[in-house]
């Protein structure tokens, strides 16, 4: 038997430890100085990327996180949401999608940092901007300002989050993940209005986070005059020209917007991946050494969470990651290529001196030398025309709107808009050089499923309530005026009834054969009845606040019950003192009729309010409800207003992301297996103009005036089902159709890569991929040479390597993913008269 020293010992004792207990943590010194974010001592280059975990489910973080790290971040940020884990005050819940602390540890599984954007305000197109509504409703409040009450609930709560992280260890200083946190968010926007009040007040959130001892800086983004020790940053489309105010502060940015989030009624936003890449690569040529792309996942707004008003349920952002966590090539593969680029001069970037060179015609250069070793970055901002700059005696053509990147001053290796390749100083750019994946809905294709023609439903009415002699069944509220909406409803539902009744007899002036019902409402939508009839309803357009319902109505002699459903559809998010904007119905609400068309103003009757819905009441949607025998099979009704339907489904095969199609409904909401999947409107289109099938990348992105597609379509049509929610049997469907709709044709698909295409010159290597478990089945188009045309229209040039289909089929074939070396060692002479040669590639998953 072998003796064993004491360091053998040791090691085979710390061996069983970490087996054990994991390994070890050890502190990390998280510091900055006016270059960039210190680690250790060592300047970093931070690449981030916003995930919110609320809008994804723990099932998904893993796979959103590796697929992040794989994309080239080395850090992922997050807000935390007060309203979704304080929804009453003092009951918090960190349930399911809202486990912050097994959000943190899937970042830090994967060796990456994060930045925690506390707030607690977080806008983000959320509801309410993150504020839970009881905060509103108590007595004395003012949101974002000096203001006792709010910020002792403020801290109450940013304590308990930075206690929570502290417990477990995450935060840098204890050896965690986080290496950022962030109080407040945007408030130097809206600052002014708060008046010497506003200045107080974010001297006190730094002073109070900073007592905290959380061992890392503290953040404030478009915060100008950020308190020392806040770090001020910059939130944009374009961050290049941002300097921060104090001179010992790095160049911080902390959200990029990779697109835009979209509304009911609005078109598909969309933002290049060609002008995504030229922001960031134009941020750091300029001394930037942080930035956070918002949202590298967007996510779906579950449930009720979609902020307002009108924001559509998903929040796909054309993020690198799509809604479901899918990769959107080429915007991820094009990133990705630029991270690794600018990761390799870390050292250069943070410590180098710089010099700038200006040309004409927004041309410039600039120079990083750190150590012997230059990095060059060359930009054109020019929004129409290719220049030309000469450096060091060699001449190098740059597209318009981007930048080439040069690690040694020589050699081009990445530009934003293309690719380029030095072939004896002859420099030819092309195409990104990333796959462009084109997505496909597949249908259920389970040998046993029945959807879409066949799924059986039952259904059943909303139930009205019973309003006779002013008495309403259940919880009710009532007063001699017309009540704000978030008052009573505390957010608890999207749904409030105002009821009250009118005598009127032969002398009242208004009494005639008909009359008009005036409605001056702030909610978003009003369906009016009368004596348990409907009359009408409205929406507001776009989602503007205020607007006047009027319908003519049959008014009888004695009394008349009038009953409004005030809906609304997210609470708003942004702006000064967005907070105090009314909502629900706002008055005057009147009767006009008579023979002199006399004015009758009911605003100040009894008004009784009920919140929400019977079903909701009834937790209709649940799948073990206790009415399930009031639901019918017979008479299906079709386009008839508050229904709720009822289906079951089996899960759709495989592992790719599930989609539920609801064409042909209305307005309303659905539930998978009693979980929320948000807000459905497929009946609201996009307007019929403002889309292009060609997006030029050239010039300022705006988020809702170019690129855009989907014009006169839903503005969502397709609905996420995370496979989280769903089970290997039956499963549930259950919607509430509010506008009527029907589901007949209603069926569940999945998302997948139906086709990869490429069209990438030699002297590169081009990966091309399908998803999930699905292979390469077929390649429809290759051709190495001079191939003419885009995805779906290649066709072959004047010459080419005759044998580049089969070798493409070899490679690729049968396979998930393949990589093919572009040169004519691989694919063999092309018997071109010179230049530089491409392949084309159309492959069917």
């Amino acid at each position: 038997m072998e003796k064993t020293n004491s360091k053998s010992m040791f090691l085979l004792l710390l061996s069983g430890a970490i087996l054990l207990f994991g390994l070890p943590s050890f502190a990390i010194d998280v510091s900055h100085d006016d270059r960039a974010i210190t680690i250790n001592g060592e300047r970093r280059i931070i690449l981030s990327g916003s995930i919110h975990y609320p809008r994804s489910t723990p099932e998904m973080w893993p796979s959103l996180v590796r697929k992040s790290k794989e994309g080239g971040l080395n850090t992922i940020e997050t807000y935390v949401f007060w309203n979704a884990h304080e929804p009453l005050r003092r009951q918090y819940d960190f349930s399911g999608n809202l486990d912050l602390v097994r959000f943190i540890k899937s970042i830090q599984s994967e060796g990456l940092y994060a930045i925690l954007r506390i707030g607690p305000y977080v806008c983000a197109e959320w509801d309410y901007g993150g504020f839970p509504v009881w905060l509103h409703n108590m007595p004395g409040v003012k949101f974002r300002t000096k203001n006792t009450v709010f910020q002792n609930e403020m801290q109450i709560f940013t304590t308990l989050i930075v206690d929570m992280m502290k417990r477990e260890n995450l935060f840098a200083s204890q050896g965690g993940p986080i290496i950022l946190a962030q109080i407040e968010n945007e408030y130097g926007n809206v600052m002014w209005s708060y008046g010497n009040d506003g200045v107080e007040y974010i001297n006190w959130c730094a002073k109070m986070a900073n007592d905290l001892n959380i061992g890392v800086p503290w953040i404030m983004c478009q915060q100008s005059n950020a308190p020392q020790p806040m770090l001020q940053t910059c939130n944009g489309f374009y961050c290049d020209q941002y300097t921060p105010k104090s001179n010992s502060t790095p160049k911080m940015w902390t959200e990029n917007w990779t697109g835009w989030y979209k509304d009911w009624g609005g078109a598909n936003p969309h933002r290049t991946a060609e002008d995504l890449a030229f922001s960031v690569a134009r941020f750091y040529q300029r001394g930037g050494s942080m930035s956070n792309y918002y949202m590298y996942h967007g996510g779906t707004n579950f449930g009720r969470t979609a902020g307002g008003p009108y924001i559509t349920t998903s929040y796909d952002y054309d993020a690198p990651l799509d809604e479901y966590g899918n990769l959107n090539q080429p915007k991820w593969g094009h990133l990705k290529q630029l991270h690794g680029v600018l990761i390799s001069l870390e050292k250069v970037l943070t410590y180098g001196s710089t010099r700038q060179i200006d040309y004409n015609d927004k041309l410039a250069a600039t120079v990083y030398t750190y150590e012997g070793q230059s990095a060059c970055f060359f930009s054109n901002w020019n929004w129409t025309n290719d220049l030309t700059l000469e450096y060091e005696q060699t001449q190098y053509t740059i597209p318009a709107w981007s930048v080439s990147i040069l690690p040694d001053c020589y050699t081009e290796v990445y530009n934003t808009a293309k690719l380029a390749k030095n072939i004896k100083n002859l420099f030819v750019f092309w195409q990104v050089n990333a796959q462009t994946s084109i997505m496909v809905k597949k249908p259920n294709d389970a040998d046993d499923q029945k959807e879409p023609y066949e799924l059986q439903w039952v259904w059943r009415s909303e139930h009205f309530e019973n309003f006779k002699n002013g008495i309403v069944q259940g919880s009710v509220m009532s007063a001699n005026e017309l009540l704000d909406q978030k008052a009573v409803a505390n957010d608890t539902s999207d749904y409030m009834w105002y009821m009250t009744s009118v005598d009127i007899d032969e002398s009242d002036p208004v009494y005639g054969e008909e009359a008009i019902l005036h409605v001056h409402t702030n909610g978003h939508i009003v369906h009016a009845f009368v004596n348990g009839k409907h009359i009408g309803s409205q929406y507001a357009p776009n989602g503007h606040w205020e607007f006047i319902f009027e319908k003519y109505f049959k008014l009888r002699k004695g009394i008349n019950q009038i009953s409004l459903l005030s809906v609304t559809v997210g609470l708003p998010n942004y702006g000064a003192n967005f907070d105090t904007a009314r909502n629900g119905i706002r008055g005057p609400v009147k009767l006009i009729g008579g023979v002199k068309n006399v004015t009758k103003d009911i605003s100040s009757n009894k008004w009784i309010n009920k919140v929400g819905l019977h079903g909701e009441e009834k937790k209709l949607y649940e799948v073990d409800t206790h009415y399930a025998r009031k639901w019918h099979a017979e008479n299906l009704p079709s386009h008839k207003m508050f229904v709720w339907y009822k289906t079951s489904f089996q899960a759709p095969l495989g592992r790719d992301p599930v989609v539920v199609d609801l064409l042909g409904l209305g307005k309303g909401y659905a539930w998978v297996n009693g979980h929320n999947i948000g807000r459905y409107w497929p009946s609201y289109l996009a307007g019929e103009h403002g889309c292009s099938y060609t997006c030029d990348y050239r010039g300022n992105y705006d988020g809702n005036k170019k690129c855009l597609t989907g014009c006169g379509e839903p503005s969502q049509r397709w609905y996420h089902i995370p496979r989280e929610y769903l089970k290997d049997d039956d499963n549930v469907l259950v919607l509430f159709e509010e506008f009527g709709g029907t589901p007949e044709n209603v069926n569940f698909q999945t998302v997948t890569v139906g086709k990869a295409c490429a069209n990438a010159y030699e002297g590169n290597v081009l990966e091309l991929s399908c998803q999930g478990e699905r292979v390469i089945s077929e390649i429809k188009f290759a051709s190495f040479g001079e191939p003419q045309g885009t995805c779906g229209s290649f066709r072959k040039g004047g010459c080419e390597a005759k044998n580049t289909l089969q070798v493409v089929q070899k490679e690729c074939l049968g396979k998930q993913s393949c990589s093919l070396d572009i040169s004519e060692d691989t694919f063999g002479p092309t018997h071109c008269k010179g230049g530089t040669y491409r392949l084309a590639v159309e492959a069917i998953c």
